[in-house]
């Protein structure tokens, strides 16, 4: 989701934060250049839909734990500004995986593209549709009638308040949807929109902004699409299955460290995260990004579980949406095989 946009945390375009964003890809894998040259490690391109944030801290925190490296992997983190940017990479050669969205899956299997889903990176949907308290606004159906406030029309605020609205019954054309951008509560509060859809960070730095008493949708109460999993090539799932199974290994046990030190992530982030200057931000941000990790089936079967019946649960409203224009058969794109055996 996000598919062209970040989750509302990366509103600051200065150029302090392009060179941070530079310095933290510097620090992880030299940005693109050979370092794996004599070492016995390889080098890996893993392509984000975002900059280097806070929710990604043990991804960020390489250089401090050593996990990847462990697994003999040279990361490389190639900052995006969404999901469709993190495909694009991967499809130019420019990455060897994606950490995207499913929206940004679907649109490129639509078009054609052969790709391969290998982890599931978020199994919890963290977006949702925000109202003030006194908008009487409290379920979907409610909803009917209003204008609702959305990144951008490309953005998978967008494709999940459609989803939301489709669970209710109601169609686009009974709502209005407007770009706000991605301050988007500012709207909210100046009365331009009667809800605005967002994410669990995005509402958690505009709670901190004094956004105030608010009611909130889950749009994983509706459906429980995950909001960002690792995709390949067909080309590289065939040919780089041991490199495949040593970076998900390495991205498991980091993501296992993230959810047991959570003060620890926080405090790192604000070394390496350009939104990480505040630690207690830092913190709520990486307890909700803590919680969008876990699911029960993940409680079974470890980190990264992927169930395919939800990927195709949503994959077919799509379709039905008009997002679409073909109907996708996600059994044939995921695969369970390179995951860390519990």
């Amino acid at each position: 989701m996000r598919s062209n946009v970040s989750r509302g945390l990366l509103h600051r375009g200065s150029m302090r934060l392009v060179m941070l964003a530079l310095a933290g890809c510097l620090v992880i894998a030299g940005c693109g250049s050979s370092t794996t040259a004599g070492t016995g490690t390889e080098k890996v391109r893993m392509a984000s839909w975002s900059q280097p944030i806070s929710e990604q801290t043990h991804l960020l925190a390489e250089p401090e734990h050593g996990w990847f490296a462990e697994a003999g992997i040279d990361l490389e983190f190639i900052p995006g500004a969404g999901g469709g940017d993190a495909i694009k990479h991967l499809l130019s050669g420019q990455a060897d995986i994606a950490f995207t969205d499913p929206g940004s899956l679907f649109f490129a299997l639509d078009k054609g593209e052969k790709l391969v889903v290998i982890y599931n990176i978020y199994p919890q949907n963290v977006f949702n549709v925000v109202s003030l308290q006194e908008s009487g606004i409290q379920e979907a159906e409610d909803l009917r009638g209003k204008t609702i406030g959305v990144y951008s029309l490309a953005s998978g605020t967008r494709h999940n308040l459609l989803m939301l609205l489709s669970a209710a019954g109601i169609g686009e054309d009974e709502v209005t949807i407007i770009e706000t951008g991605i301050s988007n509560f500012l709207p909210l509060l100046q009365g331009q929109v009667d809800a605005t859809a967002a994410t669990d960070t995005g509402l958690l730095v505009g709670l901190e902004k004094g956004l105030g008493q608010v009611n909130v949708m889950e749009v994983k109460d509706y459906l429980n699409m995950p909001s960002d999993i690792f995709v390949v090539t067909e080309e590289v799932y065939r040919d780089k299955q041991p490199m495949l199974r040593s970076f998900l290994q390495a991205y498991q046990a980091s993501a296992a460290w993230m959810l047991e030190h959570p003060e620890e992530a926080a405090e790192l982030a604000v070394t390496y995260a350009i939104d990480g200057q505040d630690k207690a931000r830092n913190r709520a941000i990486i307890e909700a990004r803590n919680a969008s990790s876990v699911a029960p089936l993940t409680d079974q079967e470890g980190l990264g579980a992927l169930e395919v019946e939800v990927l195709q649960e949503a994959a077919d409203m799509y379709l039905e949406l008009g997002l679409i224009s073909n109907p996708l058969d996600l059994s044939t794109v995921v695969r369970e095989d390179l995951l860390p055996k519990r």
